[in-house]
């Protein structure tokens, strides 16, 4: 999904550090929220050292599956596994943002520097996807519902949610960047995302009936977000 780079330049490229600068805002509002606003209470040592496994925990999934999952060039980008569902359901939306953020960030400086001019418009591409999975969330399923009692067609919805985002910013940047006659290539690339559409809604699936089998042993109270065994 990443920008490849000379695609955006000049006042095309300052847009990427608007909408770039409002997505890492919006990351940073999220992290306050968790801790400060939602528990309602100062956060204590345990509770801020929990938020930042789950963060770190978001980041080793994120970067690996960046680094380590195949990525084949599709149209206008690569077509990777980036799991932001995933994430979401297993440790909430900030540690889920942050974890994204500084994956991207340590990739485009210390594996793909070329990456690193594009990074405003990548970060926005993975972020704003994953803020619309949370309000999608929030709409459809029910409060008294934990993550691991989601059935199939929720798990789909939110991956069509987040997939669906990545595809509609990496068309924008194409767009963007190429004019119309990238329409093709985007058109290729969409196509090619339906495989991440098979395989994540599956992958979700099986980790929620993992975490609900492993609930008796880990306890609720894990590095995985309250959520995922607790009603909101």
């Amino acid at each position: 999904m990443h920008i490849e780079p000379g695609l955006l330049t000049g006042a095309k490229m300052a847009l990427s550090y608007l909408t770039g600068t409002a997505a890492l805002f919006g990351a940073a509002r999220s992290v306050w929220t968790t801790l400060f606003v939602s528990e309602r209470v100062v956060p204590t040592f345990a509770h801020l050292l929990r938020f930042w496994v789950r963060s770190a925990c978001a980041f080793a999934i994120a970067f690996a599956a960046f680094e380590l999952l195949p990525h084949p060039a599709v149209g206008v980008s690569e077509v990777h596994l980036i799991l932001g569902s995933t994430l979401f359901l297993l440790f909430g939306l900030a540690p889920a943002a942050v974890g994204l953020a500084t994956a991207l960030l340590v990739q485009s400086l210390f594996f793909a520097p070329y990456d690193l001019p594009q990074y405003f418009a990548n970060v926005t591409t993975l972020l704003v996807p994953l803020f619309a999975v949370a309000a999608v969330a929030k709409r459809t399923i029910a409060p008294q519902t934990p993550y691991t009692d989601l059935r199939y067609r929720d798990v789909f919805r939110l991956s069509l949610t987040y997939q669906g985002g990545v595809v509609l910013w990496v068309a924008f940047w194409a767009f963007l960047g190429l004019g119309a006659q990238a329409w093709q290539q985007i058109a290729t690339f969409g196509a090619a995302y339906l495989s991440v559409l098979v395989v994540e809604p599956a992958l979700d699936l099986a980790l929620l009936a993992a975490a609900k089998y492993a609930k008796d042993w880990l306890g609720e109270d894990t590095l995985f977000t309250a959520r995922l065994h607790r009603a909101a």
